[in-house]
């Protein structure tokens, strides 16, 4: 089968959250169970990398204009990597925005980007059985394939992967139906893009693609509701049938503790001693007590509202009254930096916080924790607590969206299920009597370590999902 991904973000070249990671991980697999696939995805200003030029002077029509842009190439990750190379739209140091506001003309990136995907691949001849886009920034491509004039691509089937639904790509019709370019007609709340009086990228994907897919079975079901379908929850369940769960999983070459180089000792199920070497190291980089006697709590999020972390406001008394200690790493919305600084400076010897990205330190918190706490009020998937297997850490998590379907009470980690200070410090006591029994506490940790969730898998499924798109596009 030939596939093509089209997406705005992919490690190792650009990255803002877990969509890069998917991105990254997939093309591979794909490969490795024999599929053609090409991806592509805007240069931004943080790509690096040496690129080869594959074609220069392509151009798009854009709200009456034409935009020029070059197409580029690299093969360094194993696949080959496309570039819409656009410095007007694209050579910034963000990728959707900066200093925490969107860029004004993201509408405009985007819609550009979309037509750019098309003629770049019917430019270079790629013949794809089906485009796999990826969340707001590519849902317009499932549009054109539907309503656009692209003969090219008559037999081309799309599959549209919702990775978080809270962020639509939500427009006004003055400023992006001409950027869309299809008329107003789309323009209409059934069975088109309109959506509280906005143009709505993402409805266009959820609209318009032969399958749809998000990132756990438990956030499939989850988004048809109004509690966490952002009033989208109708046109996903006119779409169920259609809609599918498929869960992320992570690189275990990637994230493993045996060969990772960034955490203080390096071990394994087999050979776990060095997790304690970790946990020193870690609480000295905090600045904490070297203790073994109590569980050392982990965090690495981004600071917002999504992640839970009202929940540490509302409960810190409770919580650092007990016997644990508390590694954050983070960054994101102010009130949480505040928030967090604050229970620092009130509780030294039991709370460490730092307020940045650091990707290696975020290993290191893996590596050396006793437990990941993910409390989130929503969460797609998630794959820090798939990480945290991985290194053996216990997750601590609400029953939420991929959390719920990756982690179980008593078997590889801890689950509270109703949103509130109660009930996540009754999961803290769980934790507590569970790491006071050593032997029961070293059981939960070996199955946490025998925890398998590969990417093959998910590859797979995605596999027999293209070919049910395929199906249902030439079916018409």
């Amino acid at each position: 089968m030939k596939i093509l991904i089209a997406v705005s973000e992919v490690v190792p070249y650009a990255k803002t959250g877990g969509l890069a990671d998917v991105a990254g991980a997939l093309p591979k697999e794909f490969i490795r169970l024999g599929h053609d696939v090409r991806l592509i995805m805007p240069r931004y200003a943080k790509v690096k990398q040496d690129l080869e030029t594959v074609k220069t002077g392509l151009g798009v029509e854009l709200a009456g204009g034409r935009v020029v842009f070059d197409l580029l190439s690299d093969n360094g990750q194993g696949f080959q990597a496309l570039f819409v190379d656009c410095p007007k739209f694209f050579d910034r140091t963000g990728l959707y925005g900066e200093e925490g506001s969107d860029f004004p003309d993201n509408a405009a990136r985007f819609a550009f980007f979309a037509k750019a995907v098309l003629a770049a691949v019917e430019a270079m001849d790629f013949h794809p059985d089906v485009v796999h886009c990826h969340d707001w920034q590519s849902a317009l491509i499932p549009l054109y394939l539907k309503r656009g004039d692209y003969p090219y691509f008559g037999e081309t089937a799309c599959l549209f992967t919702i990775h978080n639904l809270a962020y639509m790509g939500a427009f006004s019709p003055e400023e992006a139906l001409p950027l869309i370019g299809l008329g107003e007609g789309i323009y209409v709340p059934e069975g088109g893009i309109e959506y509280y009086d906005k143009v709505n990228y993402l409805k266009a994907g959820l609209v318009f693609a032969d399958v749809l897919t998000t990132v756990s079975e438990t956030y499939a079901r989850e988004i048809q509701t109004p509690e966490f379908g952002y009033g989208l929850e109708g046109v996903l369940s006119s779409r169920s049938a259609d809609l599918y769960g498929v869960l992320n999983g992570i690189d275990y070459e990637l994230w493993n503790p045996a060969t990772d180089p960034d955490i203080a000792a390096n071990y394994s199920g087999e050979k776990p001693s060095g997790k304690a070497l970790c946990k020193a190291a870690l609480q000295r980089e905090y600045g904490l007590p070297e203790r073994d006697d109590v569980p050392l709590f982990g965090m690495v999020t981004r600071l917002a509202d999504q992640k839970g972390l009202d929940l540490f406001e509302k409960s810190a008394d409770g919580f650092f009254a007990k016997n644990l200690q508390f590694a954050l790493l983070g960054t994101g919305d102010p009130k949480y930096h505040e928030l967090f600084t604050d229970l620092a400076a009130r509780y030294p010897e039991k709370c460490g916080v730092m307020l940045a990205y650091d990707a290696a330190l975020a290993q290191r918190i893996y590596a050396g924790s006793d437990l990941f706490v993910m409390p989130s009020r929503y969460e797609p998937c998630g794959l820090g607590q798939l990480i945290a297997l991985a290194y053996g850490t216990l997750p601590l998590v609400r029953a939420t969206g991929g959390l719920a379907d990756t982690i179980r009470e008593g078997e590889n980690g801890f689950v509270f299920k109703n949103y509130g200070a109660s009930d996540f410090l009754s999961a803290v006591e769980r934790v507590l009597a569970a790491f006071s029994d050593g032997e029961n506490w070293q059981a939960l940790v070996e199955r946490a370590f025998a925890a398998n969730y590969s990417w093959g898998r998910s590859a797979e499924r995605y596999v027999e999902l293209f070919a049910e798109a395929r199906a249902k596009r030439l079916r018409g």
